[in-house]
């Protein structure tokens, strides 16, 4: 029986071998944030002469890459990447995510919409049936945080605010509690669209491109 962390070595091995036939010494790649990505990232690295730099959604995975000597890039010196590679904390069958445990979703989402393609690296127990169970994570602009938990409240659900954490951005997080997903973007738009709101954890309305699954009986992939 692999322990989780063993499935997520497995998946970030798996991804690394799904990605290193397709570098050039021109291949700019975005990456995430998160304990599967730090295991990424270290493996990634054996194969850095491959590839020209990458692009990171967060301050941890950016120091996480240069002391292995890898290049990250600022993201306005950066017109496309081909791929994008991050974890999640739920997807489902249609490659619907929830993201931002972490507290990163924003940079995470922006620096996805560069790439054409989003490569998402899980182990078996982030996939679900249904978006809801993980908390629904929100960034918004500290000085609205009462203004949009309160528009949060009529969703349903328990809405927390996870206090004593700051995002890269200096701006609060929101989690949403016991939400039941069942049209997530849907979801994503309305939330987007409340005063004050940053970012929303749900990636639905641009989801991955593919999945790596790892489980007991290997690596798997959605698509």
């Amino acid at each position: 029986m692999y322990s989780q962390d063993q499935l997520k070595h497995q998946v970030a091995a798996a991804a690394v071998d799904f990605l290193v036939p397709k570098l050039t010494s021109d291949t700019i790649l975005g990456i995430g944030t998160g304990s599967t990505v730090d295991i990424f990232i270290d493996t990634l690295a054996q194969h850095k002469h491959l590839f020209k730099a990458v692009a990171s959604s967060s301050e941890r995975s950016t120091l996480r890459l240069q002391q292995h000597g890898i290049q990250v890039l600022d993201l306005n010196q950066i017109q496309s990447m081909e791929w994008y590679v991050d974890g999640a904390d739920e997807i489902d069958q249609l490659l619907h995510m929830t993201k931002g445990g972490g507290g990163a979703l924003t940079r995470e989402k922006i620096v996805a919409s560069v790439a054409k393609q989003f490569l998402c690296i899980v182990d078996e127990s982030k996939v679900v049936p249904q978006l809801g169970a993980f908390p629904l994570p929100i960034e918004v602009i500290p000085m609205a945080r009462q203004v949009v938990s309160r528009r949060l409240q009529e969703l349903g659900g328990d809405v927390v605010w996870r206090q004593g954490f700051v995002t890269d951005n200096g701006n609060d997080i929101i989690d949403i509690h016991g939400l039941s997903i069942s049209n997530p973007a849907q979801l994503e738009s309305l939330i987007n669209d409340i005063p004050g709101v940053v970012c929303c954890g749900l990636f639905a309305l641009t989801g991955a491109s593919v999945a790596l699954v790892a489980g007991q009986k290997g690596v798997t992939t959605l698509s």
